[in-house]
């Protein structure tokens, strides 16, 4: 560990680490992936969608980052331990995980299918779980710690009155996973914590940022339970991340830290 007063900073470094990002595509993972390789991270992109894991490779590369694109979702045993070998079959190890992958539907619990239910859970939870163990088989075989880092949200926390059972249900699960894993890792030097965001800028909320009526009233009745007093940033997860995918967060395990201006806290 870097000395706390003679260079504090380098506490927060990755620089030469290997991650791995999966969700690559999405608003969070892609960020993800550019604050990881802008530190001097060394990066595998994982997502399903060629096109847009594409772009944000690129993205990566253009920031000088060393990016592997690994087209594909973490959606069984096989595909994580797929990620996880062609990783280390280029990189030569792995430090990071970030599962940024996941879903939300939202319906009132009398229209949402049984099947509809599973399917954010299996996105949510099962892949994060799936994900987290392929990791944490490498990490334990390198012997040197590591960093586990998921994505939960406010709603793992607190209800939502508009057809948010199955994604409510599936971000406490990850909450679940993440206490569970803190404490069960813990030993080991590998360490498990969660972000959990509340509403910000993606393209599934994008419509709340625009200026007509609805949205408006919408963030009026929103933000009045937010004391920052706006919507998140997906900038707003960059210092939380770096924070648990680097030393400084060594002491931190089994952790939520929620991204969300004070929602949560009144």
């Amino acid at each position: 560990m870097a000395d706390v007063f003679s260079d504090p900073l380098a506490l927060f470094s990755v620089k030469g680490k290997v991650a791995i990002v999966t969700g690559a595509s999405g608003s969070f993972g892609a960020l993800a992936a550019k604050v990881l390789v802008g530190a001097g991270a060394r990066v595998a992109v994982v997502a399903g969608k060629a096109e847009a894991l594409a772009e944000t490779a690129n993205e990566c590369r253009k920031l000088g980052g060393d990016v592997l694109e690994i087209n594909g979702r973490p959606d069984s045993e096989e595909a994580c331990a797929e990620i996880v070998g062609k990783t280390v079959a280029h990189f030569g190890r792995l430090d990071i995980l970030v599962v940024a992958s996941g879903k939300n539907d939202v319906a009132k619990i009398t229209d949402m299918a049984p099947a509809r239910f599973l399917d954010v859970m299996d996105a949510n939870v099962t892949q994060s779980w799936l994900m987290a163990r392929a990791a944490t088989a490498e990490m334990l075989k390198q012997g040197e710690g590591g960093k586990i880092v998921l994505m939960s949200s406010a709603r793992g926390l607190l209800g939502h009155p508009a057809g948010y059972t199955a994604y409510c249900a599936s971000k406490a699960a990850v909450d679940g996973i993440t206490r569970a894993l803190g404490c069960e890792l813990g030993p080991t030097g590998i360490t498990v914590n969660a972000i959990a965001p509340t509403v910000f800028r993606s393209p599934l909320t994008a419509w709340m940022f625009e200026d007509n009526e609805n949205a408006q009233n919408v963030r009026k009745g929103f933000l009045a339970r937010v004391p920052k007093g706006r919507l998140g940033e997906a900038s707003d997860l960059a210092g939380p991340l770096l924070f648990l995918s680097s030393a400084a967060s060594d002491f931190y395990t089994g952790h939520i830290l929620y991204a969300d201006g004070g929602y949560t806290a009144g």
